[in-house]
This record gives structure tokens, sequence and C-alpha cells, in this order.
């Protein structure tokens, strides 16, 4: 599930993110940011971003509302991720979600960060929006579960 939406940060919106990244490294979880390190696909380096991780149901999910990010491309490719706020980091398995299982996952991730991320969608939509119409933009936004690694 390939998307080819994508809003590329703007200058401000790196610093912001450098700064709310900082701030879930040290404990503190903006909005409930926290940080994401994945390998990255081509230089097989660990790359870092903050991240909103959603829980549904008891499951953690990661929405990328910017669309197919460099974090989105490297976690598909990669299939594990780490996620940290201060110091303690859980591994996890991700598992793309499919398209028909998004509209569930977006309507409570916009509820809780739509003040957030609302312009970087590809269409104004929002928590009340109908299931169609979150269905229509489900293909633009990955969407991963994340299952905790087993250790050993």
């Amino acid at each position: 599930m390939t998307t080819t939406h994508h809003v590329a940060p703007t200058p401000a919106q790196i610093a912001f993110n450098r700064t709310v990244g900082w701030l879930a490294d040290h404990g503190v979880g903006l909005a409930g940011a926290r940080t994401l390190t994945v390998v990255g696909r081509s230089s097989g380096e660990p790359r870092s971003t903050p991240v909103n991780p959603l829980t549904v149901d008891g499951r953690s999910y990661l929405l990328s509302p910017r669309g197919n990010t460099q974090w989105s491309r490297n976690l598909r490719a990669a299939g594990e991720c780490e996620i940290r706020r201060g110091r303690s980091t859980t591994a996890f398995v991700a598992t793309e979600v499919p398209d028909a299982d998004k509209p569930v996952l977006l309507r409570p991730y916009l509820k809780r960060w739509g003040w957030e991320v609302s312009a970087w969608l590809p269409e104004p939509v929002s928590h009340r929006s109908t299931d169609e119409e979150l269905l229509a933009i489900a293909p633009l936004i990955p969407a991963f579960l994340l299952t905790p690694a087993s250790r050993g």
C-alpha cells in the first residue's frame, strides 16, 4: 500500500518537530508525542522523528497524516521500530493496516490531533466526517499496527 500523498514540513514545522522530539526524549510527551526510531531504508542508519501513537481497543497504531513520509517509507521497508518517551523504549513489529480498516483509526486520531494535523490531510476531513469520507482518504494515509516485539 503505497501512497502518493506527501506534505513536506516547512522550516518552522521542522523546528517545532525538533522541539517536540527533544521534549519526548526527555520524558515530556507534548500532546502524547513519542519518538519513533526506524532504520533508514537506504542509509541503514537509525532515523528518529516525533509521532503521535494512537491506542484503539488496547492496540497501538501509527498514522502518517502527512502521507507517504520518509518515516512511513522506512517503517514499511524495515517492518520494525522503537518508540521512546524519556528513558522508556519499546520495540515493535509494524504491520501496515488495510485501507478498509483505516476509518476506525482515523476518527479517534482526528478527534485527538485534528487541530495539529488537519492542514496536512489530502482532503478536509474531521472526526465528524462520514465513514465514506474517511475511506476516500484512507489510501493516502499510511497506518501501521504496532505489536510489541518479543525479546529472545
